[in-house]
């Protein structure tokens, strides 16, 4: 007589709740098209360089969604670029959708594995040359010349697994995706 071995059931875990998602994935497996989403950020303009963005809906899942309530956020520059700093800069903000990224990765990813955490901090610095904005160098490019992340995360996995988790984090995040390998972008303006 043989037995059969059998896995034990994955389970909820660090506020992810497992189940549901190895069900999504299999919803999505079975309807592919149900995976294409549009996100969007509805930008108003206070005074100076500070704004604020909001978020209500968005499409997925083949339909139009409302968030479960609006978000908002606001952008601005430091006094020493002549804004009023009531906010983090436009390019902060993107650090932080990288940070955001990641750590909402790592944890599904860990909990899709059954690995227990205990703590993630991503820390995003960017380099950016403000000559580049200024008009001051048309050599110098706009945005970031580099952009770096650290990940330290404690979970009761060894060393090896965890970094697995990250790397594998950075491999599906979309923020990294469209940070490191870019996108074309349309801006139309409706004037008057």
């Amino acid at each position: 007589m043989s037995e059969v071995m059998t896995k034990p059931a994955r389970v909820a875990m660090n506020g992810v709740d497992v189940p549901t998602f190895i069900a999504t994935l299999g919803a999505v497996d079975a309807q592919r098209e149900i995976a294409r989403f549009t996100f969007r950020a509805n930008g108003q303009w206070l005074a100076g360089t500070h704004s604020r963005i909001a978020f209500k809906d968005f499409y997925g899942a083949c339909a139009e969604n409302d968030h479960r309530q609006p978000y908002t956020i606001e952008g601005d520059h430091p006094e020493v670029l002549c804004g009023t700093d009531n906010a983090p800069t436009p390019a902060e903000l993107l650090l932080g959708a990288l940070s955001a990224c990641l750590t909402a990765g790592i944890g599904n990813i860990a909990s899709m594995r059954q690995v227990k955490l205990e703590s993630v901090e991503c820390t995003v610095e960017g380099d950016i040359d403000l000559n580049g904005i200024l008009g001051l160098d048309p050599q110098t490019r706009n945005g970031f010349q580099g952009v770096r992340v650290t990940v330290a995360i404690k979970g009761d996995a060894d060393d090896e697994t965890l970094e697995k988790i990250v790397r594998q984090s950075v491999a599906r995040s979309a923020v990294f995706d469209v940070m490191t390998n870019g996108v074309p972008v349309a801006v139309a303006a409706k004037v008057g």
